[in-house]
């Protein structure tokens, strides 16, 4: 299939081409005008802003599919300015699809977020976890996959929507993340901070287990009419000492840490990925945390 990718620059982004290419499917890396990037195994390079409706036409035009990533991802931000969040990715969205309807283009695979699902005491979580976004960025995530499923239901549409859980590993960009803060702690022998007694768990799912399922869910996208979500993560449950352990472990190095007051913070947060890997003929194959780590140590993104 010929698959428009959005946001092919980013992180994620870069892997999912990647991954189509590899399962033999023609990947079409849109960009925003002007971006001097090369997307590696991209067939084509289209530009065209989120919100530009003449330039989103241009850029889905011909397609099979469009797996849709670009958008405003920093949770913390959104809080303090949340109207581009809901302009970009809400707005966005909604831009594409309307867009996708003129050309003809009949499938869609939307990145969304686990961070909808809030806080629920119920660990892990599975698709029929209430919602409850914390913050605008999980907000208007939420809002755009009403938009989404609500254009699958007039039958102009097929769907998936994918509630991604931490993604990492390899070539990470955002340095405040914590295995990448790690790690740079532990190559610069710097004392590492951490909250409260460090037990907060999280669900990590490596770079290359997330495009995979990007991959799969194109290839199993529903027909025009349906629309269906998957939580994607590894289920598993890594705390901060665990990820200091494994790093510890992959680099052969101590990282000395000190500790801050708690944070107001979920205590667990893990994804129940088991519909996806019943229904997609994927499973999350490279989330140990020590390959994770070791990914990331290798390709050098804590420098």
């Amino acid at each position: 299939m010929k698959v428009l990718v959005t946001g092919a620059a980013g992180y994620v982004g870069r892997a999912v081409v990647q991954a189509l290419h590899a399962r033999g499917h023609e990947p079409v890396a849109m960009v925003r005008p002007g971006a001097r990037v090369e997307i590696a195994d991209a067939a084509e390079v289209r530009m065209a802003e989120l919100l530009d409706a003449d330039g989103l036409r241009r850029a889905v035009s011909g397609m099979d599919a469009v797996c849709h990533l670009a958008g405003l991802g920093r949770a913390r931000e959104s809080v303090t300015d949340p109207l581009p969040y809901f302009r970009v990715n809400t707005g966005g969205t909604v831009a594409l699809v309307e867009a996708m309807a003129a050309e003809g283009v009949p499938r869609i695979v939307f990145a969304s977020t686990g961070a909808i699902y809030g806080s629920p005491e119920m660990q892990p979580m599975g698709e029929h976890t209430p919602d409850a976004p914390p913050h605008p960025y999980a907000a208007s995530k939420l809002a755009a996959e009403f938009a989404v499923e609500a254009q699958a239901r007039t039958g102009a549409l097929g769907a998936v929507v994918v509630r991604l859980l931490n993604v990492a590993g390899g070539a990470d960009p955002e340095a405040t993340r914590l295995i990448p803060r790690v790690l740079a702690a532990a190559r610069d022998g710097e004392v590492l901070r951490i909250n409260g007694d460090g037990g907060a768990v999280r669900d990590y799912l490596h770079i290359a287990d997330a495009a995979a399922a990007f991959a799969a869910c194109v290839e199993h996208c529903p027909a025009p009419g349906a629309g269906t979500r998957y939580n994607i993560g590894s289920g598993c449950g890594t705390s901060i000492l665990d990820v200091m352990a494994a790093v510890e472990r992959v680099t052969g190095r101590t990282v000395a840490r000190v500790h801050g007051p708690a944070a107001a913070e979920p205590p667990t947060l893990i994804g129940d990925p088991a519909k996806a890997i019943a229904e997609l003929g994927w499973r999350p194959r490279h989330s140990d945390i020590d390959e994770i780590v070791a990914a990331t140590w290798q390709a050098g993104s804590a420098r």
